[in-house]
């Protein structure tokens, strides 16, 4: 929770420091949080290849315990982990 709160205060620090220079922030929030999104399932992807291309084993029960947590900012419950 305290992460969620630092981010959302540096958010509103840097969105004073723009009304009061007066600019526009660099995109809409909707388009800001696509990118967010886009840059964590790309980093994802890349983890997803490397491990393709050391012959690893990739399974969607991998991806869901591994990569989703990373890309929403959700850890996955006590029971998915166990099974």
């Amino acid at each position: 929770m305290k992460v969620y709160l630092l981010s959302l205060g540096a958010g509103l620090l840097v969105g004073l420091v723009y009304a009061l220079l007066h600019v526009k922030s660099p995109a809409p929030p909707a388009v800001a949080l696509l990118g967010l999104l886009g840059i964590a399932t790309g980093e994802q992807l890349g983890t997803l290849a490397l491990r393709m291309l050391n012959r690893e084993r990739v399974s969607v029960a991998w991806f869901k315990q591994t990569c989703v947590p990373r890309i929403t900012g959700v850890e996955t419950s006590l029971k998915e982990k166990q099974s």
